[in-house]
């Protein structure tokens, strides 16, 4: 096997038990590491950010020593780690786990008057977090079996004409349960609980399998209608996978609650660690990626929205897709009522 940690400063390894093993030769204590150095803590796992990060260290000649694992398995690392921790930055994919994260106490303030202008005050948690990217929890249905008129809004998904026709991810998930904070932050917890049961007693099958399975159970016809995660479905739509294709003309995205607060949005993003050995360099990639290429960067590459105004994109997917209108929920808030929807999740039974 090629030793990828010899052959470029870009270094990857992902699985806990392999980071925990080789986390002294990967990253150095902070007194021993090069001036010129990174140590970021990543749960995005997509090669159009390994590119990013290559474009930052050729223009700053500052490498970037990738650590990749799941959001919780990263939290768990940097909390055992402790002071000597020496990541530098963390990337997570959801705003849940950017909040938990937060209030475990691992970030701390990156003050950047680029950072502050740059990305709306809804989209980051004041100067501790920062979302980079945007994506929406829209829905997906078989217009064959379930009209666009049948799912307007998130409410609609407990109705009981989509009896056995719904489907999702785990609940467990942090892309759904940002979607149940949502609605909590939204509309409360009883109601919230009872729009839950409505949608458990609607699924179709048990929930199994990420995002592209479920658009995949809708042009199968094992639902009528599932929930999803915008860059799964203009991923499926870029592919040149004729089976791909064949998902995308047998499905139809619906922007729901547009008459209303508008779609949920969530955030991909990051901040400086607490105890970071290199925060200035910190603070650098973080400003880097909230530049106009980066976010462009972004989107054309894994087909997420920019958070920076004023971005143009080239990219056909989101193209297509269109415009709709954006639930201006600030993201803080709702992912602050994260707990409490684990609990409704629990309570009704939405595993």
């Amino acid at each position: 096997m090629k030793n990828h940690l010899q052959a470029k400063p870009l270094r990857r390894l992902i699985g806990l038990a392999v980071l925990a093993a080789l986390a002294s030769p990967l990253l150095p204590s902070p007194s021993a590491q090069a001036a010129s150095e990174l140590n970021l803590y990543t749960a995005r796992h997509y090669s159009s950010d390994d590119a990013l990060y290559e474009k930052f260290t050729k223009a700053t000649g500052i490498k970037i020593n990738v650590v990749s694992a799941g959001d919780e398995a990263l939290l768990q690392r940097i909390k055992s780690e402790g002071a000597a921790s020496p990541g530098d930055v963390l990337l997570l994919a959801d705003a849940s786990r950017l909040v938990a994260a937060e209030q475990e106490g691992l970030f701390q303030p990156t003050q950047s008057t680029l950072l502050e202008k740059s990305i709306p005050a809804s989209l980051r948690s004041g100067t501790l977090w920062f979302g980079l990217t945007t994506r929406a929890r829209v829905l997906v249905i078989d217009p064959a079996r379930v009209k666009p008129d049948a799912v307007k809004t998130y409410a609609d998904l407990a109705s009981p004409a989509l009896k056995g026709l719904v489907c999702t991810r785990t609940a467990a998930h942090p892309y759904m349960i940002s979607l149940i904070a949502s609605q909590v932050a939204h509309q409360g917890e009883d109601k919230t609980e009872a729009w839950a049961k409505g949608v458990v007693a609607n699924l179709a099958m048990k929930p199994k399998g990420g995002d592209t399975d479920q658009i995949k159970a809708v042009a199968s016809g094992q639902c009528g209608v599932a929930v999803s995660n915008s860059y799964y479905y203009a991923r499926l739509m870029r592919s040149n996978n004729p089976e791909d294709q064949a998902v995308i003309a047998k499905t139809k995205v619906v922007w729901p609650d547009q008459a209303g607060r508008g779609t949920h949005i969530n955030v991909s993003g990051g901040g400086t660690l607490k105890n970071a050995p290199n925060k200035d360099h910190a603070k650098k990639f973080l400003e880097f990626l909230a530049s106009k290429e980066a976010q462009a960067d972004f989107a054309n590459g894994n087909n997420e929205w920019p958070v920076v105004a004023g971005v143009k994109t080239e990219n056909p997917a989101l193209t297509a897709l269109g415009k709709f209108k954006r639930d201006p929920q600030p993201i803080a808030d709702f992912a602050k009522q994260i707990r409490t929807a684990q609990q409704i999740a629990d309570k009704t039974g939405w595993k």
